[in-house]
Order: structure tokens, then sequence, then C-alpha cells
């Protein structure tokens, strides 16, 4: 037999001792884990089978380093038994390939058991975040909350067109700039009232929050939606019955009117009476401030707002007044060319408005307006209209008088400036009489905008001269 027979035959015995004892490890852990289970685990059960998994791993490797590693008894040529000892370094290799085939399975058994706990915390998260999520959006609506409408037992006033053919200029005394605004819209009740209550939303989440927690398993998914949309609608209502309120008051409260519609244009934004509300807002604007960049800016901005409302659909009658008058608000930064193109536009929606609703005083106003205007068009004027029209735009102030008195028939008492309007058409056309009636009925009207205060200094200007 050759020299490594017996080194052979040894290690074959090793192999042998070190299967035998895997083995017995075996069935060992697995009576070990019976009795595990059997029992209970307390807060700290985890650290304990860390401790006993690591005694066992000592008492398996302390046993292992007591085996003596020899070979049995094998044939010589002299029939005498001979016995062969592994070297140090071939019993330190065994031990090291034990060593690290224990570890294996005790590091496999712990991320199989962390793989499973991950994944049923997993699905719970997923659970939680879809519960949450769905949570989320229904209070996204009931955070919304609106100041109530301030009652107004003078709510009169108006908006106008300032639609012109000739270069002149809108009079202004005193008001507000947008820097001013900001400013004083920053300490408004409605901002205040508002603040307090989102506070109260906080304060009752929690509540709300458990309540739709168990009832949301047994809400389909069409009644969820259902309930989503009607509070929506709810909600955008109250919205736009403020914003009416405010668009007939002060110029402060149109300023917060329009504020409160900006705020909410990202959520409202394809819906088309809120649209047109704001591009009325950004009239109103453009009417209370003085400086000229900021009209440019508002009549452009609010110009865009009106295209996309009617884009959605050209039936509702307000779409095409404020379009309208945005429209004549920016051609007052334009040329004269742009201005009579203007004109024909804002003509063009203003009757599309009358068709859709004839018994709106706001849009025979408007017609008015643009007659009166187009009465007083100069030769240059004139001009330009032949060049750009075969059928240039005529009116006269027979035709303006007609209109403005339509819009007393629909609504008496319409508007400060429409008076004055009806007492400059009837003190052109020689009824003085007539114009000083009309004169004093609109100065029993009450001053509530800024086109209320320019018309009461006309009343004064109208009076003086006749007086005379």
């Amino acid at each position: 037999m050759s020299k490594m027979g017996p080194a052979r035959v040894g290690l074959g015995v090793v192999l042998g001792a070190a299967a035998g004892i895997g083995l017995f490890y075996f069935f060992y852990k697995q009576k070990r884990k019976r009795s595990w289970r059997g029992s209970s685990k307390g807060p700290n059960a985890w650290s304990v089978q860390n401790a006993l998994e690591s005694q066992e791993y000592t008492e398996i490797t302390q046993s292992l380093n007591q085996v003596p590693l020899k070979s049995g008894p094998i044939e010589g040529g002299d029939n005498s038994p001979r016995t062969s000892f592994l070297t140090h370094e071939e019993q330190a290799e065994v031990l090291n390939r034990l060593d690290f085939v224990l570890k294996s399975i005790i590091e496999l058994r712990h991320e199989v058991e962390e793989l499973r706990n991950s994944l049923q915390g997993l699905a719970g998260e997923i659970i939680g975040e879809m519960r949450s999520h769905l949570e989320e959006s229904q209070k996204a609506v009931r955070r919304k909350r609106f100041a109530f409408p301030r009652e107004r037992s003078d709510s009169a006033g108006s908006s106008s067109i300032y639609f012109t053919a000739s270069s002149g200029t809108v009079n202004t005394d005193d008001g507000e700039s947008e820097g001013g605004y900001t400013t004083a819209n920053a300490e408004s009740d409605y901002d205040r009232e508002t603040d307090k209550e989102s506070e109260e939303d906080e304060n009752s989440c929690d509540t709300v929050r458990s309540a739709r927690r168990d009832s949301l398993d047994f809400v389909n998914e069409e009644e969820a939606t259902l309930t989503f949309d009607s509070a929506v609608e709810e909600e955008l209502g109250q919205l736009l019955q403020q914003a009416d309120q405010l668009h007939s008051g002060s110029d402060q409260e149109k300023k917060e009117g329009f504020q409160l519609l900006l705020n909410n244009k990202l959520v409202y934004r394809d819906k088309q009476d809120f649209l047109w509300r704001l591009a009325r807002a950004y009239s109103d604007m453009y009417e209370i401030t003085d400086n000229a960049d900021e009209k440019k800016s508002y009549a452009s901005d609010g110009k865009e707002v009106a295209e996309s409302a009617l884009q959605m659909g050209g039936q509702i009658a307000e779409c095409h007044q404020w379009y309208a008058v945005l429209c004549g608000q920016y051609s007052e930064h334009e040329s004269i060319q742009k201005r009579i193109q203007t004109g024909h536009v804002f003509k063009k929606h203003v009757d599309q408005a009358i068709a859709l609703k004839p018994d709106d005083p706001k849009s025979f106003y408007l017609l008015g307006r643009w007659c009166y205007q187009v009465s007083h068009l100069g030769w240059l004027e004139r001009k330009t209209a032949s060049a750009l029209y075969e059928e240039p735009p005529t009116a006269s102030l027979q035709d303006a008088l007609q209109n403005f008195l339509k819009v007393e028939n629909l609504s008496a008492g319409f508007s400060k400036a429409g008076r004055v309007y009806i007492a400059k058409c009837y003190k052109e056309l020689g009824d003085n009489s007539a114009a000083a009636h009309w004169l004093t009925l609109a100065s029993e009207l009450p001053v509530i905008t800024k086109e209320d205060s320019e018309s009461n200094k006309e009343i004064e200007e109208m009076l003086t001269i006749s007086e005379t």
C-alpha cells in the first residue's frame, strides 16, 4: 500500500465522524426548536434564541476539538495493526469547513426569517398607504373652507368696459397700488377666518380619520366617487356664491374676491363657471389699479382665462361677456388699428352673449357702451376702420340710448354709470330736461366702486355746465 493510504483512510474516518456529528446536531436542533415553539416568547425571545444557538455552536465546536481524529486498524505487510493520525493542519482545515457550514446554516435561517418579516411588513405598509391616500384625498376637500358671504344692503355696482378707438386715458384720483393691496389682503378678515378654520380642521382630523378608517372597507369605489364628486360640487358652489357677493361689493371686497379665486385656481381650473368668474375678477383688478403695467398684466392674464373658459364650450353668456370686456381693456394699450380690430371682436361676443341670455342687463350695457364709442369715432379712426373692413362698424347715439334704456327696463338702477350715459345721450340729442332727469336719478344711487366715484364727478360737472 502506498504512503498516502493511511492518510486517506484517516480522512474518511474524520468525514464519517463529521457526518455523524451533523446528524446529531440536526436531530438535536429539531428537538430544541419544538421545545422553543412550545414555550411562550416574551419581549426578549429573539435574544434568548440567539444565545441558545451560540451555546449550541460552542458545544459542537468543543466536541469536535475533543474527538481524536485517527484512523482504524489497517492491514500492514507484517499483519500487525497500525494507527495513523491527521496532521494539525488537516484537522484545522476540517474544523474550519465545519465552522463555515454551521455559520452559513444559522445565517441563512436568520435571513429567511428576516425576509418573511419584511414581506409581512411591506404588505401592511402598502395597505396602510392606500388607505391613507384615500383619506387624504377626501380630507383635502374638507380642508377648503370659505368665509361666510357678507350681507350687503347696497350691493348695486357694476363693472365697465373701456373699449375706445381714441387715444384717451382713464381718469383716476386715488387708488391702491398692487403692493398696497397685497399688504391689506394679508391682514384681511378673510385670511384670519381661513386660518382659524384650518386649525379647527386639523384638530378634528384624527376623529374624522378614525371614522373613515372604520367605514372604508364597507364603501365600494362607485359610492366613494359619487360622495367625493358631491362634496367637490358643494364646495365649488359655496366658493362661487361668495365670489359673486364680493364682486358686487366695494373695491376692497373685489380684491378679496380676486385673491380667493386665484388661491383656488389649481383646484377648479377645469370648471367653466369658475374660470369666467376668475376672468371677471381680473377685469375688476384692472379697473381698481392705477399702474399702467399692472393694468396691462391684469387684462392679458384675464383674457387668457376667459379664452380658456370659451374653449370648454361657448354656451355660457358670461364667458362671452367677460372675454369681450377683457379684450377691450387690453386694447387700450395697443395701436389704433388693434383697437379697431378688437372693437369688431368685442361686438361679436356681446351679440353672442345677448343671444344666449337676452334678459341680462350687463350685455345690453356693454353694447350701449360700444355704440356710444363708435358714434364718437374721429376721422382717423373711421378711415382706419374703412381700410380694415369692407363694412366698417357703425352706430348712432340713438342706438346707444336704446341699449342703455333697455338696461333700465331689465334692472332699474343697474349702475350709476349707465344712467349717466343715458343723460349724456339725451343731452347730445338736445333733450336737456330728460338729461337733467337722468342725472338726478344717477345721483340717487350709492357710491360703492371706483367707477361710481368717477360717475359722480361727471354728474357734478354736467350739473355745473347746465346751471351756467
